[in-house]
């Protein structure tokens, strides 16, 4: 467990489906960094922590088992990055917080999320007429986020991205692709120890499919041609906010 003096310093906070897990995996194998216990401490989007002010941070603190020779703490909760009071919450933790993005493509984002949904048993419904569900969902005025029905809500990376920029300025915000990590781990794996302060070190175990769920049938041409046109102003103005060329998710 952490003690009173220790604080965790940096988390991978999303996106859900773009590469956390296998990032978590690798920087668990490094010898100077403490990952939690288990992946996904969930403890920043928990309501039911922050009834009481201040919270009992000794809850997520017993998420964590560091040791002597760790040099720095981490988590990976990737729901942080989407869900709105989060950003807040861990700003109020500590205000020097690292926080690491993996941005996937939002339309194989979405496909991946209610792939990973319907295997789970959480979603019965086909693809399209799950995006359509949630598309239905956007006129009602008591609409309130949704862990599950936000396959299409969690691409729009611009807005949640924006959020987190009110509470943490740019030198503590690091957001990668997730299609670079697969491509080419190592490189991205120097970006993420020279902004949390670690040592180089490359001698993990790496695997391209970690926990990935397998798919039953491919995006359908008609599926991403739905979602090409609800994400095509979205890809520009991230294009426009991170200076990235996404035109590979347009086509």
């Amino acid at each position: 467990m952490l003690s009173n003096n220790q604080l965790v310093n940096f988390l991978i906070c999303g996106t859900q489906k773009g590469g956390t897990t296998a990032l978590d995996s690798y920087l668990r194998q490094h010898p100077n960094i403490c990952m939690a216990n288990e992946k996904e401490v969930h403890f920043f989007d928990n309501d039911e922590y922050f009834e009481s002010h201040p919270p009992n941070y000794s809850t997520y603190h017993s998420a964590f088992t560091p040791l002597e020779y760790h040099e720095v703490v981490g988590e990976t909760t990737p729901i942080y990055m989407y869900w709105k009071n989060s950003p807040q919450r861990i700003f109020q933790y500590n205000p020097k917080m690292k926080l690491i993005l993996l941005l996937r493509n939002p339309i194989e984002r979405a496909y991946s999320h209610w792939n990973m949904e319907r295997k789970r048993g959480n979603e019965k419904r086909p693809f399209l007429a799950a995006l359509e569900h949630e598309k239905s969902l956007d006129n009602n005025p008591s609409r309130t986020q949704h862990r599950i029905i936000s396959y299409i809500d969690r691409g729009y990376y611009t807005r949640q991205i924006t959020t987190i920029k009110k509470y943490f300025p740019n030198n503590q915000i690091l957001i990668l692709s997730s299609h670079k990590l697969k491509q080419n781990p190592k490189s991205t794996l120097m970006q993420v120890y020279r902004f949390i302060g670690v040592p180089e070190f490359f001698s993990f175990n790496y695997t391209e499919t970690v926990h990935s769920i397998p798919y039953d049938t491919p995006l359908s041409e008609i599926e991403k041609k739905y979602l090409l046109n609800l994400f095509r102003e979205e890809i520009h103005k991230l294009e426009a906010l991170l200076g990235w060329n996404c035109s590979e998710w347009l086509k």
